[in-house]
């Protein structure tokens, strides 16, 4: 008699948790694009049938939630007891290293709206800590708004922005560049990853310079 396979089955959809699946899904994301993600493959890395996966999560759609609420979660917020400025700027250093540890997930989290439960939680971390500069809600809702276009622009435009976009069919050959553009030709060199880093420490300082200014500023 051959063997049975129901028990076997049982105990591999047992075995597989939400937390392995979330997992196998962010290696797979980062491995080969979101575009290229899908539940089947997904189960083919895990050793399951894509049905074994929509137990514990309904749609591909609830899957990438998750995997957004994750990453999210994994950020994390500086101490209270830090001055409110240098917390917003530990912020900022903390989400462009998660959008660079996961660049192709990243273009999902730089255009998805935070309106979960792990999302809201960071969102609220972040506003408090403007409150806590003593800014009022409008002030902080504001200035928040405002860094937030920084880090995102800069994290999106860092992992696959400008020098991964398209092209113009007729690009200016360089030569012509340096001659009809020279401003545009000294400037190139700078826009390379290698100085990603300073150009993201002087926007972030001009950033936070100002908030500062703002908040001291204000009549006592």
């Amino acid at each position: 008699m051959a063997p049975r396979k129901k028990p076997r089955d049982k105990r591999r959809r047992e075995s597989l948790s939400p937390e392995r699946i979330v997992d196998a899904a962010l290696v797979l994301v980062e491995r080969d694009g979101l575009g290229a993600f899908s539940t089947r493959k997904l189960g083919q890395e895990l050793g399951c049938e894509a049905m074994s996966i929509y137990h514990h999560f309904p749609s591909k759609a609830h899957l990438l939630d998750a995997l957004v609420d994750r990453v999210i979660n994994d950020l994390g917020l500086p101490p209270p007891k830090l001055d409110p400025i240098e917390r917003m700027r530990l912020v900022a250093y903390a989400y462009r290293a998660m959008a660079h540890r996961y660049p192709k997930l990243f273009q999902l989290i730089g255009l998805h709206r935070m309106n979960s439960a792990a999302g809201l939680q960071c969102l609220n971390g972040i506003i408090q800590t403007f409150r806590d500069a003593g800014f009022d809600a409008e002030s902080a809702a504001r200035l928040f708004r405002a860094f937030s276009y920084y880090i995102v622009g800069a994290a999106l435009d860092e992992t696959a922005g400008y020098a991964k976009g398209t092209s113009s069919q007729t690009p200016v050959p360089e030569d012509e560049v340096r001659l009809r553009f020279p401003r545009v030709a000294e400037a190139g060199p700078y826009f390379k990853p290698q100085h990603f880093d300073a150009t993201f420490a002087a926007g972030l300082e001009i950033l936070l310079d100002g908030i500062r200014r703002i908040r001291d500023s204000r009549p006592t």
